[in-house]
């Protein structure tokens, strides 16, 4: 229960690279929560009684969106979508800020490494952006977002908010849209509100961006957490699940996934974890149900490399 109350103070602290730990952090859930088998055929995430129930959050989710003067404008886009050019403006606030943070101790800092991902956020100059506010951004965000979606009893994702999502994913550079999709997989935990949210949201941004690279790096942040070794947080292992098994999403003809011969054994490999064999009765695979074994990075270069675990 503290794991899941204070995940999003959590995932502040730990750096991007440090994905297994944050795994960790995100595959706890409440003692009185049973996770459905990731694999049973057919299951209706939406139906599940627990996915209407929002999770407890013990931290100040806004505390930096109210630190950069962020807070008030956005709630006032959030309710009436004016003025137009607010996410746009979001955008540049989102490196502005780090850029500040930066001059104020060494200077500006250089541009993290390529495709974002292999920097620190504990370091002030190895990103443009305020890492705390994309994640403190992404989740008040949603919470508006299911809110209204609750108060209006509306079915889809056309609302002020998902203009934001749809602005973040477009207009920023690698970098910053890798942070924006990293913490909306945090989001991606025990079945609630929250994760049923964030997991529509994701594969909406999927399905409807015209952009390869955007839905490759959907991909990429998704299977950065599934490579290495278990726990895998259940909603992270539905929403892959889903993008992989819905044929609307077409994953399998994406390019990237046939770039080169190595990117599409994985893919293969991962797929293949991630679908029921046809003849799997009640206790086929030997396996602890609701458990989904993925190849780890280590286990993926001892095959290539023809050797074995010890």
């Amino acid at each position: 229960e503290f794991l899941c109350e204070f995940h999003f103070s959590f995932c502040d602290a730990i750096p991007t690279t440090c994905i297994q730990m944050r795994n960790l952090i995100l595959s706890a859930f409440p003692r009185n929560v049973r996770l459905p088998d990731p694999l049973t055929p057919n299951l209706k995430v939406d139906l599940l009684p627990e996915i209407t129930h929002p999770p407890s959050i013990g931290c100040n989710v806004t505390e930096a969106l109210i630190q950069h003067n962020v807070l008030a404008p956005l709630e006032q886009y959030v309710s009436t979508r004016q003025p137009s050019s607010f996410p746009q403006k979001l955008c540049e606030k989102l490196q502005t800020s780090a850029a500040a943070a930066a001059d104020s101790k060494a200077g500006k800092g250089s541009p993290s490494e390529a495709a974002a991902g292999g920097g620190d956020e504990f370091s002030s100059s190895s990103s443009r952006y305020d890492v705390r506010l994309v994640n403190s951004l992404v989740l008040h965000v949603g919470m508006q977002g299911i809110a209204k979606l609750q108060a209006k009893n509306e079915e889809g994702m056309d609302n002020a908010c998902m203009d934001i999502f749809e602005r973040l994913v477009m207009k920023l550079d690698p970098e910053g849209r890798y942070y924006v999709l990293n913490a909306i997989a945090n989001q991606l935990r025990y079945p609630n509100n929250h994760t049923h949210y964030f997991s529509c949201v994701l594969l909406y941004l999927f399905l409807h961006s015209e952009d390869m690279f955007v839905k490759e790096q959907i991909t990429r942040v998704l299977l950065e957490r599934l490579i290495v070794h278990q726990p895998h947080p259940w909603g992270l292992l539905i929403t892959f699940i889903e993008l992989i098994k819905n044929p609307q999403y077409e994953f399998s003809r994406q390019p990237f996934t046939n770039c080169a011969p190595e990117i599409a054994r994985l893919f293969d490999s991962v797929t293949r974890s991630c679908m029921p064999a046809k003849d799997d009765g009640p206790g086929a695979g030997g396996g602890a149900r609701g458990v989904v074994h993925l190849p780890s990075a280590y286990e993926m270069e001892e095959k290539k490399l023809g050797g074995g675990h010890p």
